[in-house]
């Protein structure tokens, strides 16, 4: 063969049945199959769907390779779908090239790739529009607002201040001289602008997003977005009616603002109709969704015929959609993994392809003022950012770096803006291509960054004690007790009603139990979080979920049985599983909490009989024993038998002392229970036995304490019990353990003990659930016959 048969296209396959018609040209879908007479085996991809199955497989390949090595660094995956398409980009494969003419010579090869990748695109901003929090979009408070502002005016005019430096060094070969302005014009643009879609991606990703730095960036991007958004519209209306006509450009902001309301006053008002027409805990009918992703769509045809972004549609479409059950989480449900996981990777893929770095480095000395300005850009705007966050906003240091940081990402929607200003040739080849390896780096350094910076933990830091132990005289016990299903309600309620008592006229000044329900539903559909307090002015479809109105009911009727001593607040709160514990903590410390109740996730039949365990609530109780601000007790409860349940029966309580700060919180509970005259106390005390020089102990000393005053206070009361058992070794312990758990119904334990106190050889090794001790493992077990619950309490960490 010679050089120059190997050089030419191959031959076009001959037209079947399966054929479409791009513009006056007609082209084969699919090939014959077994029956294809193969002149060449590339003959196979003078086929569309070849074709593209091939591009696609080619993609995928690349950023598999890729992200096998990055993400060993931490590195997310969007950066290895843009280094998959620099892999297959000009520098290297150019992909793009070999299948240009592949169909013929009229029709574009990738023309069935791009069809792909935009619809990716439009599918994926559209899903982010339904996941963002429209509360943290709509409630924008002055900190926002002010960050917002700075960083885009700031940046857009010391940007537009070098936009004419040095035009008469340009070269005219590289671009006409009326056309550069424009250039340095769109590179400021859209470094000025922050987009919501992005910064929703981004701090879904950080697992920001019950973060209160979480909800500043959102708002913030929010604010920024709708101000970039009209900055945009007016630029792009005074270039079109300057060098188009003013007929269109006045056409095209019509046509904008007629979408814009329509959206508001059909869409909006529709998808609500859908949400109140689906009976609760229904699934939405399917037409609705696909009339609703259809309804996406429309939209960006629309906005891109009238020459705007066409992911804009999108947009503006999946923020009009109520976020969250039944219809945003089922939106979620069925379309993003085949969104996120398939057509993205595509378009992200396919914008990065076009770059060429081979031109960029040819054209560096036509394109090295647009690299000052985009540095100059980056400099101005982190300063724009970080300034106001910790002068006007008063931020700490760290979160304002954290902030300029996450205002200065740039993501997917910016790479469609490129693509879009290279189309209408906005950009040169090189610009884009300096413009995209920007994002790659911005994507792949900013992130590690705020990740390295950002501690979830820092805010809940126990400086002051909250505990039950350090309570104050006279101080309110404020408990924050925490319901995932129905069946928890019951065991909260029980132990509630064991640490409320009527006040006497000798204790007219004791504090009262202060309670906040906290109900927990599992977040689908959203990205952010949201907390919503129960009270009047709750809204009549969240009190109509008959989960919540039984959970408001009851604490009402625990409230009025126990109205001198308690107080009741209800909430909800939708979060996502791995982020349940951050909410947790963040009520608790804004209620100023001593203790937070948890239930266990392990459930029992109403006989007591084991039935099954809640991973995700276990793992909720774990990550909340590492970081919880104040003390926390974790609530087994089987409940009591029917002789119990009657609201004058005696419930008998017994706590087992071993040692060490988290039995002595445990003490401190049961001694708020005392007070109650249903409640029969008994605290059992552990010993080993062995001497021990307790003058060097300090724990042991204050244990003795600790013990002495329980028993001055209730030395004179007849429900109060105090006992002490040898007990040496493992065997010997889980043996008595069972005889004590046989005489009570509800035990109280310590969740760790210290080293001194007494030998569990061969206890630790058989434990089933380490969050709640040895003790209270061995209280939990699906083996124990006896129907007793057990909270197993643990006091406040003081992290360093």
């Amino acid at each position: 063969m010679t050089d120059s048969q190997a050089l030419a296209p191959a031959p076009s396959p001959p037209h079947s049945k399966a054929e479409i018609c791009y513009g006056a040209t007609f082209y084969n879908i699919s090939s014959y199959g077994i029956m294809e007479k193969y002149e060449t085996p590339t003959v196979i991809f003078g086929y569309a769907l070849p074709l593209l199955e091939l591009q696609i497989i080619l993609i995928f390949v690349s950023i598999v390779l890729s992200h096998m090595f990055l993400r060993r660094i931490g590195i997310p995956q969007f950066v290895s779908n843009m280094l998959a398409g620099f892999i297959l980009g000009p520098q290297l494969i150019d992909l793009l090239e070999y299948s240009s003419d592949r169909l013929s010579l009229d029709v574009p090869g990738n023309v069935a790739l791009e069809g792909v990748a935009r619809l990716g695109l439009v599918m994926f901003t559209f899903l982010m529009g339904v996941k963002t929090n429209k509360r943290a979009v709509y409630k924008i408070g002055k900190r926002p607002i002010t960050i917002a502002v700075s960083s885009l005016l700031v940046t857009m005019i010391s940007g537009l201040a070098f936009r004419n430096f040095r035009l008469d060094k340009v070269d005219p070969l590289y671009m006409p001289l009326r056309l550069a302005p424009t250039e340095r014009s769109v590179i400021v643009s859209a470094q000025a602008v922050t987009l919501l879609p992005v910064i929703t991606h981004l701090i879904y990703e950080l697992k920001m997003s019950n973060s209160e730095l979480g909800r500043i960036a959102i708002s913030t991007a929010a604010v920024s977005d709708f101000l970039g958004l009209i900055t945009l519209v007016c630029i792009s209306y005074v270039g079109t009616y300057r060098y188009a006509s003013p007929r269109i450009a006045n056409r095209d902001l019509v046509a904008l603002i007629i979408l814009v309301l329509v959206i508001i006053f059909i869409v909006k008002p529709m998808a609500q109709r859908i949400v109140d027409m689906t009976p609760e805990g229904k699934p939405v009918r399917k037409v609705y969704l696909y009339v609703t992703i259809l309804t996406a769509i429309f939209a960006s045809i629309y906005t891109s015929v009238f020459n705007q972004m066409y992911v804009l549609g999108a947009l503006l479409v999946g923020l009009a959609i109520p976020d969250g059950p039944p219809l945003g989480s089922a939106l979620e449900a069925r379309f993003e993994s085949l969104i996120a996981n398939i057509f993205f990777p595509i378009s992200i893929a396919l914008m990065t392809m076009k770059g060429d770095i081979l031109r960029a480095l040819y054209s560096f000395d036509d394109i090295s003022f647009n690299i000052f300005l985009l540095g100059l850009t980056v400099v101005v705007k982190w300063t724009a950012s970080f300034v106001p966050c910790l002068i006007f906003c008063e931020l700490p240091t760290r979160e304002s770096v954290i902030i300029a940081t996450i205002m200065n990402y740039k993501g997917f929607v910016d790479l469609c803006f490129y693509d879009v200003a290279l189309k209408r040739r906005n950009f040169s080849k090189a610009t884009y291509t300096v413009m995209i390896v920007y994002v790659l780096l911005n994507a792949g350094i900013l992130p590690t960054i705020v990740k390295a910076l950002y501690d979830p933990k820092r805010k809940y830091i126990g400086y002051v004690k909250r505990d039950i132990m350090h309570l104050k005289t006279n101080s309110d016990l404020k408990i924050l007790t925490c319901l995932h299903k129905p069946d928890n309600i019951s065991g909260a309620i029980s132990l509630l009603q064991l640490l409320s008592s009527p006040l006497k006229n000798d204790d007219k000044d004791r504090g009262v139990i202060a309670v906040t329900a906290l109900h927990l539903v599992k977040l689908a559909g959203r990205t952010f979080p949201m907390l919503i307090p129960h009270d009047k002015r709750s809204k009549a479809r969240l009190l109509q979920n008959s989960y919540i109105q039984t959970m408001m009911l009851a604490f009402t009727e625990f409230q009025q049985d126990n109205w001198e001593s308690t107080t009741v607040s209800s909430y909800t709160a939708y979060s996502h599983e791995d982020l349940m514990d951050q909410d947790i903590c963040n009520l608790a410390l804004d209620h100023l909490t001593s203790m937070i109740i948890v239930p266990s996730g392990r459930k029992w039949s109403p006989d007591g009989v084991y039935e099954s365990d809640d991973i995700m609530i276990r793992q909720v109780n774990d990550s909340l024993l590492d970081r919880a601000p104040c003390s926390i007790g974790v609530l087994n409860y089987r409940g009591y038998n029917k002789s119990k349940k009657r609201k004058n029966s005696i419930i008998n309580v017994g706590v087992i002392f071993i040692g060490g700060k988290d039995d002595r919180e445990a003490l401190s509970l049961a001694k708020w229970m005392g007070q109650n005259s249903r409640v029969c106390l008994t605290v059992i005390r552990f010993l080993s036995g062995k001497e021990l020089d307790k003058s060097k102990n300090w724990d042991y000393l204050v244990d003795d304490e600790v013990l002495n005053d329980l028993k001055a206070t209730y030395s004179l009361a007849n429900n109060f019990n105090y006992t002490e058992k040898i007990v040496n070794g493992g065997p010997a312990v889980a043996t008595t353990v069972r005889l004590v758990a046989g005489e009570n119904d509800l035990m109280i334990v310590g969740r760790d003990h210290e080293d001194y106190s007494l030998d569990f050889t061969g206890l630790a090794q058989w434990i089933e659930l380490p969050e709640l001790g040895v003790i209270g493992d061995l209280l939990a077990s699906k083996d124990l016959k006896t129907r007793v619950s057990v909270l197993v309490v643990q006091q406040q960490q003081q992290h360093e």
